[in-house]
């Protein structure tokens, strides 16, 4: 008796692979939350460090969306989209970091708004699969509000306001990874 069909085999196995890496995304979720506390326990944080630690943070967001690229059935273009401009972010952040905190001051809400867009499609794109998919599309929709928000702020406001929601960018991107880590075991004991 044949179990389905060759497509199906061929997924389970896929599902497989990922579920025996789930554990990456709890290093992911902890180096996430670990940067969350770096940044938000600074009172009068270094502008080289904080630009060095978004440079970071969009180094780590690149190599993610191209481990979901290499693994994703649907959307996999819009994984590698994003992962070559946070590779380009994180490069150009550490290059200059003074300039890019200045930079990132200017256009805290477009970056915001760019991160929230890419979390509301993820989660959509993992409805499917993720039982708490939601999670994802409340932390897209919050930042999508907070690229709105931010966006009037003027420049000496915007810096803390940067160090503030660098912070909680990083600690929702940590916790999203903690859930998904467990979800993705889930599913591969399902498969």
């Amino acid at each position: 008796m044949v179990d389905g069909s060759v497509g199906e085999r061929e997924a389970r196995e896929a599902l497989r692979g990922v579920a025996g890496m789930w554990w990456l995304w709890i290093v992911f979720g902890i180096f996430w939350i670990g940067v969350s506390v770096v940044i938000l326990q600074f009172d009068q944080a270094s502008i080289t460090t904080v630009g060095v630690l978004i440079g970071i943070m969009f180094l780590v967001t690149a190599l993610e969306s191209f481990i979901v690229m290499a693994f994703a059935e649907r959307g996999r273009w819009l994984y590698g989209i994003f992962g070559v401009l946070f590779v380009i972010a994180g490069v150009i952040a550490l290059i200059s970091p003074k300039n890019t905190f200045a930079a990132l001051a200017d256009i805290l809400g477009f970056l915001f708004l760019l991160v929230g867009l890419f979390w509301v499609v993820q989660a959509f794109i993992a409805r499917e699969l993720n039982e708490l998919w939601w999670l994802g599309l409340l932390a897209g929709i919050l930042m999508v509000v907070l690229a709105f928000w931010t966006g009037g702020q003027f420049f000496i406001e915007k810096a803390y306001v940067l160090l503030v929601f660098a912070g909680i960018w990083a600690l929702m991107q940590g916790v999203t990874d903690l859930v998904r880590a467990f979800q993705i075991r889930k599913l591969g004991e399902l498969a």
